[in-house]
């Protein structure tokens, strides 16, 4: 038996080396090969790498137009904020004027209105409450809220009721 087989190896090793093509060969073998995996061409490669450089180059660009934007929209921001503080500063300084001149005047009107108190003070009552029955009555109140205690007791007999009223309702909301 052992000379049978090993006849039959003698064969099976001579189909193995005779018969390249044979399929008892590859049973023998003792590893089976992977199939190589088709090359890719170079070419194709390269065509991917050049459409992905192309790709980035665009993005780039596209990129820059935005920052370019961006930058041209933060100038005329900026501009525009430095305009509004000029204008801010320029408003500013026209109240702070309005204020200071409102603030001379105020003093020449109550120094205006202390003299003509005095001068309707030194009147008698009814002299007085006759001319201040012929002034304009925003006039006539505050006059009115500028004299003494004393002057105004005097004085109210004499002036016409509907002003007294309106000095009365003026004095105790408070205005």
């Amino acid at each position: 038996m052992r000379v049978i087989l090993l006849s039959l190896a003698l064969i099976a090793l001579a189909f193995y080396y005779v018969a390249p093509d044979f399929q008892v060969r590859h049973a023998f073998a003792a590893e089976p090969r992977p199939a190589a995996a088709p090359a890719k061409p170079a070419s194709d490669d390269a065509a991917a790498l050049e459409l992905k450089r192309q790709q980035l180059i665009e993005k780039e660009a596209a990129l820059k137009a935005k920052e370019d934007a961006l930058a041209r929209l933060s100038a005329k921001l900026d501009a525009r904020t430095a305009e509004l503080n000029a204008a801010r500063k320029g408003l500013e300084a026209a109240l702070v004027a309005k204020k200071k001149q409102e603030e001379e005047r105020g003093k020449k009107v109550d120094e205006s209105y202390k003299k003509m108190l005095k001068i309707y003070k030194a009147l008698k009552p009814d002299e007085a409450g006759g001319l201040i029955n012929k002034l304009d009555p925003k006039m006539a109140i505050d006059m009115m809220n500028q004299m003494d205690q004393k002057t105004a007791v005097k004085l109210i007999p004499y002036i016409t009721q509907p002003r007294v009223l309106e000095w009365t309702r003026l004095n105790l909301a408070g205005k």
